[in-house]
């Protein structure tokens, strides 16, 4: 298995990419929308450079963070495997769904009745399924509005923290990433000691991925993009969505520098 890093933007280097790729490659899976740092992956170049150097194998695409802000049916047309997670747009928590591309073959992993074209067993769970439907028709539905919304939070946060805390650093190019994340680097602060002063002012950020919650190495993320392991231990991913409004951004612009610089003045003593 080969294991390729990505640009300091945030990106899949498509030159490793390229360099990893040949005729026994079986699988190739990307993100489309990265969890930590909110950095829209290109899909489509990447598909295009597979069907050229790998012409064997199968395109997955784990777009769980996209729905809220892309059409992922437009944005994962290249693939030929799509996931996504119920829980991530006002879902069920524990329903998914793969997209699988016609002609493309899976084995199973639950052997049983004829479900799903032989690709499991069991009864499925149909309140789960509509309801995931519900939520992901719902979020189609009032998608762009809900970017406008959010970005205009995110960026009005970014600014604020950008003016009041200095060296304050953001991950990724602003350009690529979606309207929900903004991921920034506090030099001279531990993300884990600045999440714990946050949580008590009742500001919630976080560290990593969820996936990664109590681990004490630095983002694999961050470490992927070059980063150097102290700020890439410095750095907070603030997350914005359907419930957050101006008051929680005027809560974190009041509580985020005073942390920071209450914790920075108490490293110098």
């Amino acid at each position: 298995m080969s294991v390729v890093p990505a640009t300091a933007a945030g990106t899949v280097d498509i030159e490793r990419l390229a360099a990893a790729l040949d005729d026994r490659t079986a699988v190739v899976s990307v993100m489309l929308v990265n969890n930590e740092t909110g950095i829209v992956q290109p899909l489509d170049e990447i598909a295009a450079l597979v069907r050229e150097r790998a012409p064997r194998a199968v395109l997955h695409t784990d777009a769980v963070q996209a729905p809220q802000w892309l059409d992922v049916g437009r944005a994962g047309a290249c693939a030929d495997l799509v996931a996504i997670s119920g829980h991530k747009f006002g879902g069920p928590k524990g329903v998914g769904v793969l997209v699988r591309r016609r002609g493309v073959e899976l084995v199973p992993l639950v052997e049983g009745g004829g479900h799903e074209w032989g690709m499991r067993g069991g009864t499925q769970n149909v309140a789960g399924i509509v309801a995931l439907a519900v939520a992901l028709a719902v979020t189609h539905e009032h998608r762009e509005e809900e970017i406008t919304r959010i970005g205009s939070l995110r960026d009005r946060l970014e600014r604020g923290l950008l003016a009041a805390v200095s060296d304050l650093g953001v991950n990724g190019d602003p350009a690529l990433r979606v309207a929900g994340l903004l991921h920034v680097a506090f030099p001279g602060v531990e993300a884990e000691t600045l999440l714990v002063a946050l949580d008590q002012e009742g500001i919630q950020a976080a560290s990593g991925s969820a996936c990664s919650s109590g681990a004490i190495d630095p983002s694999h993320v961050l470490v992927a993009m070059g980063m150097e392991p102290l700020t890439a231990r410095s750095s907070v991913r603030f997350s914005l969505g359907y419930a957050s409004v101006p008051a929680d951004v005027d809560a974190a612009l009041d509580v985020v520098p005073r942390s920071v610089a209450g914790l920075r003045a108490a490293t110098t003593v």
